[in-house]
Parts: structure tokens; sequence; C-alpha cells
């Protein structure tokens, strides 16, 4: 596992970087060397006071066509975008827009209410993508198709489609690309930033805890309700991890990162192992020139995004996008 702190050198941490993405590599499984051409076609849209909410589908593998919604806000023109991707709820894509579930998740109808555009699609095994004979977040039938990839994995590459079609909006900045999530959405958001340098600017709540801290480790390689990474468990048996949390946050850098945990959250066993992460890139962001761009925020309310976290998330992007 690359030693962050011994990193003195932009020699050092080109090295270093490929040694962590090609760890990062192995562990998500095949992935696709090309992106799929999109075929953006817009479904519906309707008005609203405030913005236009567009119902889109488009390509990410040659054979799927994912859902998404897209909302644009009225009268304002190369605005940045923000990809909402959601947490792990049967509904998908409806909780961020605001169609079902908390309101406090309605993530893509919030930001497109700040002046951004917004994207929020459904992640395989959820919403649309929820086949019909299986439970949401079933992996069954995912890993009997796709033996060599990985659940992670391909949100990965669908949320990179995602931001394909931002690429393809003409009110859309394609400099100033958020993405923000919580949970599932959280993990998906931070991994996205790492792999992705088209994401300026992340907010990650209640998304991870470091897998060499983590009490209940195997929580990533469950056969149910998600099995996200089952080629962790070889590192899980052997207590040897090719890399952790931290290589991702430092392969963001000097991207914006704001790390939200939740201390009392009953979905991750080691809260704390958040703020250890963040402290171990400080030094790479500092010498990035970035020292203020990645920032932690914990509370102990619980498995949640609470409002207090929501105005810090609306202050980042502000200040980043």
């Amino acid at each position: 596992m690359v030693d962050l702190s011994s990193l003195d050198s932009a020699a050092s941490w080109s090295k270093a970087r490929k040694e962590i993405a090609a760890a990062v590599d192995v562990l998500l499984g095949e992935r696709p060397e090309k992106r799929t051409d999109l075929q953006l076609t817009v479904l519906d849209e309707v008005d609203f006071p405030r913005y236009v909410r567009r119902r889109v589908n488009y390509f990410v593998d040659d054979w799927t066509r994912v859902s998404a919604w897209m909302f644009i806000p009225e009268g304002q023109e190369e605005v940045p975008g923000i990809l909402c991707c959601h947490q792990e709820c049967r509904q998908g894509k409806d909780e961020p827009a605001g169609l079902e579930g908390t309101g406090r998740m309605a993530l893509a109808a919030h930001y497109a209410n700040h002046g951004y555009v917004t994207l929020a699609p459904d992640c395989i095994t959820a919403g649309e993508r929820l086949s019909s004979r299986s439970a949401a977040y079933d992996t069954t039938m995912f890993y009997r198709d796709h033996p060599d990839t990985t659940l992670l994995g391909k949100m990965l590459t669908d949320h990179q489609h995602a931001l394909d079609v931002f690429a393809e909006e003409p009110r859309v900045d394609s400099s100033r690309i958020g993405v923000v999530g919580h949970g599932l959405g959280g993990t998906n958001a931070l991994l996205l930033a790492a792999l992705d340098g088209r994401v300026q600017s992340c907010v990650a709540s209640c998304g991870f805890s470091r897998f060499s801290t983590d009490t209940d480790v195997k929580r990533w390689t469950e056969s149910g309700p998600i099995n996200l990474l089952p080629g962790l468990q070889a590192a899980i048996d052997s207590g040897n991890f090719e890399f952790d949390w931290e290589h991702l946050l430092a392969m963001a850098a000097p991207s914006a990162v704001l790390i939200i945990t939740a201390m009392m959250d009953a979905a991750v066993s080691n809260p704390e192992s958040c703020e250890e992460a963040v402290a171990m890139v400080e030094n790479l962001y500092t010498y990035f020139g970035a020292p203020r761009a990645i920032e932690h925020f914990s509370h102990d309310d619980g498995h949640q995004l609470t409002f207090e976290t929501l105005d810090m998330a609306d202050d980042w992007f502000e200040r980043w996008l």
C-alpha cells in the first residue's frame, strides 16, 4: 500500500498515482475502454416556476438505455452541472428528483432551485433498472451476466456516461462539474471524483469507512442485499489491502472534496476513520496549492443528510463551482 506521507515531489506522486490506479482497476473489475455513444433522447418535459424538468434516457453500453431526470434552471446560461447520485433506495432517481422518498434527499430539485443544471440517473438494480424478478440491489443476475466486473465498477462507468450527458447540454459549463451523494450515493460520488478528472467539486455523505479499520468490512462483499466489491474478499482474508479510501481521496486531488460523516451511523462500523483518511491527504492538497479544497465535517444525527449538512454542501458548491 502506498505511504501517502512519503510523497514529496511531482515525480513521486505520479508514480504513486499509477500504482494506486492499477490497484483500483483490479478491484473494480473489467470496464470498457471506451464509453458508448449516448444517443441522448428527451422523453418529456415539464415546466416549473424556476426550472424545467426533463425525463431523458441514453445508452451506457451497447444494449442498455438508462433513464434519468434532468433539471435545467430558467433564464441562465453556462451554469455548473451537478450529478446527484441516489442512495440505496428502491426508487432510485425518483428520490433525488423529489418524486418519492425523503424531502431532504431531493438533491436534483434542490440544486436546480439554486441555479445548477442537475442530473439524477438510476443506478443498476434500482428504479427503472430493477428487474421484475429481483429485489432492489439483488446482484445475483448481474454477476451471472458480468462475472468479470463489479457492481461498483459498473456504477462508476454509468456515472461517467452521466457526465457525458452534461457535455451535450449547451446550458452547462463543462469546466464546472460537481457530484453529490449520500450513503451509496456518497460512495459513488467519491469514486467518480477520484477517477474522472471532469469532476471539480464533490460532496460525499456517509459514503465509506476505511477498509483496514472497518470491523464490518465484509459488508462490501456480502452476497445480499448488495455485493459491491466481491474481489475485496481476498484482501479481507489476508489483511493486505492494496489501497484504502485515503488513496481515492488523494486521486481526487486537487478537486474540492467535502466528506460528511455521521458519527452515530449504524450503517458504518468505524466512522471515525473518515476523518483519519482526510487527514492523510491534507499534505497532498497543500502540495497542490489547494489546502482548503479538502474538508471533513461530522455530526451525531445518524445515517442521514441533515439540514445543517445540506447547508454545508450548498456553501461548498457555491465556493468551488
